[in-house]
């Protein structure tokens, strides 16, 4: 009862907190509207900033500076929204306000641009921000290179930990995390890593080298954003360097990158098993939408077809015996439940990198002893139900055997296609949802069919 309460007087102030802020700027009192706004969250300033028209955010951009804009930004998730907001700014502006964020995050959004546009915002930016974001503008997408930022603070082995210490103070301001201090000899290559209560509790006086950690976890510029994600959750960082092939330190990636590409390729697979090449976003238009989906579509259509000239193949199987036209849907549908469970086993165990700690072997051999026991016994219910349904033994039968062997051989190519897939260097979420449902369609409705050709004396 008290929570409620809290949470109700909070509500009420938050409500009060808003009004507030809008009068100020509807009555153009600068001072006001700045004195609530930077006494708000970040994420609550981009959830106000988001709720005004393009004229009321043009009016708040002459209120704040680049630097305060920048950080309300830098909360957005979505890509497309900031380049549109930065879009809309003056182009000064706007380009003081690139200068003002974190490179990687400067990046992320100039990536999305236009040639012409990234052109024009780089030469009216200051030199020094400028130079940092064209060095992470040349990696390849999706790469470390992409995400890592070049702002962190770094020491050398021969620095005692009261220089480094004076080092960290200089450099906090501008570095994205101060919790992890990356060691380089003269010829700045990477040899060691201090975290910030190594350097709190070491006396002033010691070697960098000698309370630094040698071992260190690096990516190479030119790894995969999804292994680098794989790394930083298994190892629990919050920081990874980045270096290149000599080991020069490059940059790093920090965690809530990370979270941002975790999102990503979550959203990505899970659009792929969908059938649909890409997300759909809220802002696409029909015909957008339209483009994603159709060439899924079409391709299912055929399969269908497939489907369909299979069964005319039995037509005079089921002209003798029509009752089996009955059990065509549950002998599809559980083949298409079967599959499209093992097929999000196997993707999310290809993710996760469970294949290579575990063994393909292992699995496979798992995933086809689940289908078996699983196919034995809804053939068995199936069988029972049947008999006590239509009184015909051999019917049931003959739907309970090709459930259990439907659903073992749909089973493995659930577990099989995904794994086939990658390694042939495809992205295994490719083996869709939709398109393990068809091709196990076509699977069930062979096998149905040609154990009804065999059971046909004991039907009629």
């Amino acid at each position: 009862m008290e929570s409620n309460k809290y949470n109700k007087k909070y509500e009420e102030q938050y409500e009060q907190h808003w009004q507030k802020l809008q009068q100020a700027l509807e009555q153009d009192n600068m001072e006001g509207f700045r004195n609530e706004f930077l006494d708000m969250h970040p994420y609550d300033q981009a959830m106000f900033f988001m709720e005004q028209t393009k004229a009321a955010r043009l009016k708040i951009y002459t209120y704040l500076s680049p630097e305060e804009v920048g950080n309300i930004i830098e909360i957005m998730d979505d890509e497309k929204q900031r380049r549109a907001l930065i879009s809309e700014m003056d182009p000064r502006f706007a380009s003081m306000v690139l200068a003002k964020m974190f490179a990687d995050n400067a990046v992320d959004i100039l990536s999305g641009m236009d040639k012409d546009q990234i052109a024009s915002f780089l030469t009216i930016m200051d030199q020094e921000a400028a130079k940092e974001i064209k060095k992470l503008l040349h990696y390849e997408e999706k790469t470390a290179g992409s995400i890592m930022t070049t702002e962190y603070v770094a020491t050398y082995k021969t620095n005692t930990a009261q220089q480094t210490m004076q080092q960290l103070k200089e450099q906090a301001p501008d570095a994205e995390t101060i919790y992890y201090m990356y060691v380089l000899d003269d010829e700045k290559r990477l040899v060691g890593v201090l975290s910030l209560r190594d350097l709190i509790v070491a006396d002033e006086d010691i070697l960098i080298e000698d309370i630094m950690i040698e071992k260190v976890v690096a990516v190479s510029v030119g790894k995969d954003q999804e292994e680098v994600a794989q790394m930083m959750r298994d190892y629990d960082f919050l920081a990874l360097p980045v270096v290149d092939f000599q080991g020069h330190l490059l940059g790093i990636i920090t965690v809530d990158d990370i979270l941002d590409v975790m999102e990503e390729e979550a959203s990505d697979d899970y659009s792929k098993l969908a059938g649909v090449s890409d997300m759909d976003k809220p802002s696409d238009t029909a015909l957008v939408s339209v483009k994603k989906r159709l060439p899924w579509l079409v391709i299912l259509l055929f399969l269908g077809m497939l489907t369909a000239s299979l069964i005319g193949r039995f037509e005079e199987t089921l002209s003798q015996v029509s009752v089996l036209a009955i059990f065509i849907p549950l002998i599809a549908g559980m083949a298409g439940n079967s599959g499209t469970q093992a097929l999000a086993v196997a993707v999310r165990g290809i993710a996760n990198g469970d294949y290579e700690k575990q063994g393909k072997a292992r699995l496979v051999l798992r995933e086809g002893a689940t289908g078996i026991i699983n196919g034995i016994i809804c053939g068995i219910v199936i069988l029972i139900v049947i008999y006590i349904w239509k009184g015909k033994f051999y019917l049931g039968l003959l739907v309970g055997i090709s459930i259990a062997a439907t659903l073992f051989v749909a089973t493995l190519a659930g577990v099989l296609v995904p794994m086939l897939m990658d390694r042939i260097k495809i992205d295994p979420a490719v083996a869709s949802g939709p398109f393990i449902t068809t091709v196990n369609d076509i699977i069930s409705i062979l096998i149905y069919f040609s154990m009804a050709t065999v059971f046909m004396k004991f039907l009629l």
